[in-house]
């Protein structure tokens, strides 16, 4: 069965917010526009998740919330995995392990620099950086094409079919 996974990067956050820490940081008014734009590129394309794997940080949780209506995708059936906050490469690959297997479409809500590496630990090195150095701006998308088994995720592994990033929208 082929699988995708889809690597989305959190919406623009409000460092202007009086959020008692980087956790509580909420959603930025740009970040409340990419995120339903992304969730209707998502549906259009077909891209509609099996599973949604989500960081529980606040504008993580405000991003798959907002793409998910777009989806019509229930909010309740979202795994929150607080592992996806400040994870590394080996945080990640355990979170899509314990993804069901049936899964044929996998959606990863996060954060950088550990979706960036991952995304680069999936497909090998050879990804071109796009001209201001961003692999995964805020709201971007990854598109993967995945090996057969969500547990063994070995380097390069996987294949880069997209990346999408909200201004293309």
């Amino acid at each position: 069965m082929p699988r995708e996974l889809l690597l989305l990067r959190h919406a623009k956050s409000d460092w202007d917010s009086d959020a008692g820490s980087d956790f509580e940081r909420p959603l930025a008014k740009r970040g409340k526009s990419d995120a339903p734009k992304v969730g209707s590129w998502l549906y259009r394309e077909g891209l509609v998740p099996d599973h949604i794997v989500c960081s529980p940080a606040e504008r993580a949780r405000q991003t798959a919330a907002k793409v998910c209506k777009r989806l019509d995708f229930k909010k309740k059936r979202i795994v929150w995995d607080e592992t996806i906050y400040e994870a590394s490469v080996p945080d990640l690959l355990g979170v899509l392990a314990r993804c069901p297997e049936a899964a044929a479409t996998v959606l990863l809500v996060g954060h950088n620099p550990g979706l960036e590496e991952l995304l680069c630990h999936l497909v090998g090195d050879e990804i071109e950086l796009p001209d201001d150095g961003k692999l995964l701006p805020t709201a971007t998308v990854a598109r993967l094409e995945m090996p057969n088994d969500w547990k063994t995720l070995s380097p390069g592994s996987a294949q880069l079919l997209s990346i999408t990033r909200p201004k293309s929208l």
